[in-house]
């Protein structure tokens, strides 16, 4: 399939997926790559990549229950293994041929089960800002680092409240209320949101969530006994500010993982390619550009 024609013509498209609109949006040239952004219930806006898309053809999902997708029936239908099932149907939509993925945060999990569930499909998978867990340790951690915030800060009066008024989104019950509450807590996702901040003032205005779907499943996001079995070749991308898919986290995956390499963004929080674009798409350009050599000198079957 040409990358200029039909599911893959650059600008918005939808498909349905088990009966439930699932929207994306493709942009760029070369090599196919899928992106999941975080959240969940957070716009895919904030991911937007243009260095990226110079060298990837990137395919942006806009994940159920977001935006101009679908919503479920029930709030206990959101799981990763659904969003990992959505992810997959795009791929049969596009006809897609040993494609890259690209999760971001909590798109980093639906891409690690996704990973697990369908070895033979990937060519590679890129692991940002993400974690192989979740749970009491991984949030009594980000906000122990959103507490001390101030102290890295001194000189922004804001800092001081962005620790409250993430738990505040956090217990969010309206869509309103999230969106305001992620643009309260914004600054906290930079290493330095005030150094930048009449570039990110557009961005912050913008962003839109939604209410957390995700609440109904009870049980933390761990795959560390797992991470051995994921066959993709896999970078790691951590930010080292990020408070909380920090390094710690994004080592533990580059551990677990067999076929994995580790890159770590020294000047970036949550977004780095934001922060750091130029080392982040230079990151990824020749992580892809290894894997193509490696694919096109290695016969490979392909499957779901």
């Amino acid at each position: 399939m040409s990358l200029a024609s039909g599911p893959l013509l650059p600008g918005t498209h939808t498909v349905s997926i088990q009966g439930v609109l699932q929207r994306y949006h493709v942009a760029g040239s070369g090599p196919l790559c899928l992106v999941h952004s975080g959240g969940p219930g957070l716009g895919w806006e904030y991911l937007r990549m243009p260095e990226l898309e110079r060298h990837l053809t990137l395919v942006y999902l806009e994940p159920i229950g977001t935006g101009g997708s679908g919503h479920l029936s029930r709030p206990q239908a959101y799981r990763i293994d659904t969003y990992a099932q959505f992810l997959h149907g795009v791929v049969e939509h596009l006809g897609a041929r040993r494609p890259f993925l690209l999760g971001h945060s909590h798109g980093g999990f639906v891409a690690q089960r996704y990973a697990l569930s369908h070895p033979t499909v990937l060519a590679g998978m890129i692991l940002y800002d993400t974690s192989p867990r979740t749970g009491e340790e991984f949030w009594n951690q980000a906000l122990s680092n959103l507490d001390h915030l101030p102290e890295r800060h001194p000189d922004q009066p804001e800092a001081a409240g962005i620790s409250e008024a993430f738990r505040q989104a956090l217990a969010a019950t309206d869509n309103e209320s999230c969106t305001q509450g992620l643009r309260a807590v914004l600054p906290a996702y930079f290493a330095d949101y005030w150094a930048h901040e009449s570039e990110l003032a557009p961005i912050r205005a913008v962003l839109r969530a939604w209410v957390d779907p995700m609440r109904a499943e009870e049980e933390p996001f761990d795959s560390r006994d797992r991470l051995r079995d994921i066959t993709a070749p896999t970078l790691v991308i951590s930010g080292g500010h990020d408070f909380i898919c920090g390094p710690v986290w994004g080592r533990l995956l580059h551990e677990g993982i067999a076929h994995s390499r580790f890159v770590l963004l020294e000047d970036s929080g949550h977004l780095g390619h934001l922060e750091e674009p130029e080392v982040f798409t230079a990151a990824i350009v020749d992580f892809t550009l290894g894997v193509g050599q490696v694919e096109s000198q290695t016969p490979t079957s392909h499957g779901g």
